[in-house]
């Protein structure tokens, strides 16, 4: 069994977790899904403290009962992540994020992360939108934005391989275009062929939340170029623990820190099981990734703690 990361509790860096990490995903036949128990017993068994929900329906959608399943592990809630294709039928959209609003902020969430998928299962491939599509898109991720207010939520828009803000010229078009703060996914910003460094020191003042993964650039060239599928990469090894691959993660905390970011920094590395797999090996990797954060964390010198 991991040991649990001692001085985490100390740790300057507000650090929280994610199901996906364990291999939960929104994907239907990603893989094989461990129950809800085994996966906040290996996030408490680290020490941590935090998570965000995984997909809808993994954790209770009762408010109560979920704040129960998480107090009993003595974990709190962060926030999730919720895929919706923002541009089409855009009442279907603001009637799910309605829901999901209302289960955070009933659990005392803070922060709702919004993707804008293509409407398809999978991230695996996506058409183009037109300009009246994108329109659609801005202004309901724009909508939702209010509707996370009205329950005293944050939105952040996550560009996300597959979705419809994916690469760099997408990124920075939203950015131009919508007023919502961005999820700073170092891996998808990778795989979309955005530096995440060069982003978060250009806009320090749009990260509004930070997903960290460390990725294969080998690999992920073959994502961005087509010749592999999202879902097949994952499984050949695209992420690997912070520090194993080839993103600055380092570089990345400081430039953030420096510029007074003081929000969450989600372990979240995109994993997929096998039938019959256990928590171990996700468990392991996400140690791995835990103590570099930690030992970056505590070279950083954050403006507010």
């Amino acid at each position: 069994m991991t040991e649990p990361l001692q001085p985490l509790r100390s740790a300057p860096l507000r650090i929280a977790a994610a199901p996906i990490s364990w291999g939960v995903c929104e994907v239907p036949g990603w893989g094989h899904v461990l129950d809800s128990g085994t996966v906040l017993s290996a996030m408490a068994g680290l020490g941590l403290t935090a998570t965000e929900f995984g997909p809808p329906g993994y954790l209770p959608g009762d408010p109560v009962e979920l704040g129960n399943q998480l107090a009993a592990h003595g974990i709190a809630p962060v926030g999730g992540f919720l895929a919706l294709a923002l541009h089409r039928e855009p009442d279907l959209a603001l009637a799910a994020a309605r829901v999901t609003a209302e289960l955070f902020a009933a659990t005392g969430a803070e922060v709702l992360i919004l993707a804008a998928a293509t409407g398809a299962n999978g991230y695996n491939s996506r058409m183009p939108l037109t300009d009246d599509e994108w329109r659609t898109l801005i202004e309901t991720a724009a909508a939702i934005g209010d509707i996370a207010a009205e329950h005293g939520l944050r939105v952040t828009l996550h560009p996300h391989v597959g979705t419809h803000i994916e690469d760099e010229a997408e990124v920075r078009r939203f950015l131009a275009d919508s007023e919502l703060d961005l999820c700073l996914d170092t891996g998808h910003l990778a795989i979309g062929g955005t530096d995440p460094v060069a982003l978060a020191r250009q806009y320090p003042e749009r990260i509004g939340h930070i997903h960290l993964k460390d990725v294969r650039l080998e690999i992920a060239n073959e994502v961005r170029c087509g010749r592999m599928e999202y879902s097949d990469a994952v499984r050949d090894g695209l992420y690997v623990p912070l520090g194993d691959g080839d993103v600055d993660i380092a570089a990345l905390v400081h430039a953030v820190q420096s510029a007074g970011y003081d929000g969450w920094y989600v372990l979240e590395q995109d994993t997929a099981l096998l039938p019959g797999d256990s928590a171990d090996g996700p468990t392991r990797d996400t140690a791995r990734s835990l103590r570099h954060l930690v030992e970056i964390g505590a070279q950083s010198t954050p403006t507010r703690i």
